[in-house]
């Protein structure tokens, strides 16, 4: 029995019904001569949808990457707390860094100052957590090989946005993954 003959079957049966029931039910109901079924006695594991830029590398939900209330350094792009993945941040701040000094002096002699508080940033020091663009992170990544591996901030990847992958890779993260507690 085809899907165009279920339909004309049964009128009431539309679009939004047929993809309500679950594959496996609708393929044994289009299938044109089912030998078997075979009923699963366990339960499905529930499904959780995630916007694309609110999950993490770890592919489950982002985490906070500051603490909520933490005044001193509200960091990420929306300055909330998380390293979200918007089109609306041209700088991409997606990796959950955790800075270092050779990080921060590096990024000061490529013109961007992290260490200088100014209006309403705090100034960043040694051992800050920090929604870091995913260019400058790649940069340090890439400097690391002259001027050794303190130049890479660590990467807490419960924090850091999937869109990250888009410019640097799953293995480098794992690299410099931070172990530390919060």
């Amino acid at each position: 029995m085809d899907v165009d003959r279920l339909i004309h079957l049964n009128p009431s049966m539309n679009l939004q019904n047929l993809l309500s029931i679950p594959f496996s039910l609708l393929s044994l109901l289009v299938s044109k001569t089912p030998n078997s079924v075979v009923v699963n006695s366990t339960r499905a594991a529930s499904t959780m949808v995630l916007e694309p830029g609110k999950m993490s590398v770890l592919h489950g939900p982002l985490q906070p990457h500051t603490q909520p209330g933490d005044t001193t350094h509200p960091t990420g792009y929306l300055r909330d707390g998380y390293c979200w993945g918007s089109d609306m941040d041209a700088g991409q701040h997606y990796i959950g860094g955790v800075v270092t000094q050779d990080f921060l002096e590096f990024n000061k002699e490529r013109g961007n100052d992290l260490m200088t508080r100014r209006g309403g940033f705090p100034g960043l020091t040694d051992g800050c957590r920090w929604c870091l663009c995913v260019d400058r992170w790649k940069e340090a990544l890439v400097a690391s090989a002259s001027r050794g591996e303190s130049v890479v901030p660590k990467v807490d990847l419960s924090s850091t946005a999937f869109d990250a992958l888009r410019k640097v890779s799953m293995e480098d993260l794992k690299r410099f993954e931070w172990t530390g507690s919060r």
